[in-house]
């Protein structure tokens, strides 16, 4: 009889899913390898795989991609922070108070459609072209999002169970603390992911106008010399950045409440 380690088991597991989700990016590397010179295609159309590694040296080398990259971790990280401590507590507000939630949620659900990319033109008018600009393109992003998934997270807690702990003698802290957030948490971290993508949208949206440093930047000024090798390379870059924060950040912060919580189940 052969006894397994839980933790062998476990590695096992991680190691299958990660082969799985790395699986379909090979393929399609290997599509490109192979595509774009048995066609001959024209390096404006598409460059190929060989070129955009050239690129990825160039701009490690020269320590662009580091000052890019840099910059718009920033940027969505302080943008992402402010709307997340600022979205949270008006949520929660929202949820207990009835009154507050009537009236605020129309307006929550128009801006909602509204947060991100639409805000930048206004945005570089109140706050200039620069860092100012693109942080709060991303707190706009993220902040009516969260506070809308706060708010429901906070109106499906049981009022049985708030009641139970006002009985018990909460107060308003320890019902805040051991009741609301905890209750709300997995709607939070649902809001925060969600979010965080339309930040990260907006973001490089953002840059292409209102800066002269990060990803989006780094795309728009290689449109203007028809340098496709970098267009490519830059989004290669996004895509994998996002999947890291995705992977390594959100999913383990998704665990950690929603699993706890008894959403869902780890598998």
């Amino acid at each position: 009889m052969k006894i397994r380690s839980p933790w062998l088991m476990r590695g096992a597991a991680s190691l299958a899913g990660s082969a799985m989700f790395v699986a379909p990016l090979l393929v399609l590397l290997a599509l490109w390898a192979i595509v774009v010179p048995l066609f001959e295609v024209n390096p404006r159309v598409f460059p190929s795989v060989g070129a955009v590694s050239g690129a990825a040296l160039d701009a490690i080398r020269d320590g662009t991609l580091i000052a890019h990259v840099g910059a718009s971790l920033l940027r969505v990280g302080l943008g992402t922070l402010i709307g997340v401590v600022t979205a949270v507590p008006l949520g929660i507000a929202m949820g207990v108070s009835p009154t507050v939630a009537a009236f605020l949620t129309p307006l929550f659900r128009f801006f909602s459609v509204l947060a991100g990319i639409a805000w930048i033109p206004i945005a570089t008018l109140w706050f200039g072209y620069g860092f100012g600009a693109i942080v709060f393109v991303i707190f706009n992003a993220v902040f009516f999002v969260v506070t809308y998934n706060t708010l429901l997270g906070v109106q499906t807690i049981p009022h049985t169970l708030r009641n139970a702990a006002a009985s018990l003698g909460a107060g308003r802290w320890a019902m805040l603390t051991e009741v609301l957030l905890p209750g709300a948490l997995p709607n939070i971290v649902t809001g925060i992911r969600t979010g965080l993508g339309f930040a990260w949208r907006g973001l490089i949206a953002a840059e292409m106008i209102a800066t002269n440093v990060g990803l989006g930047y780094m795309l728009f000024v290689a449109r203007d010399f028809y340098r496709t090798e970098v267009i490519v390379f830059g989004m290669i870059v996004i895509g994998v950045l996002w999947l890291l924060i995705d992977r390594l950040v959100l999913v383990r912060i998704e665990r950690a409440t929603i699993e706890r919580w008894g959403m869902v189940r780890r598998a």
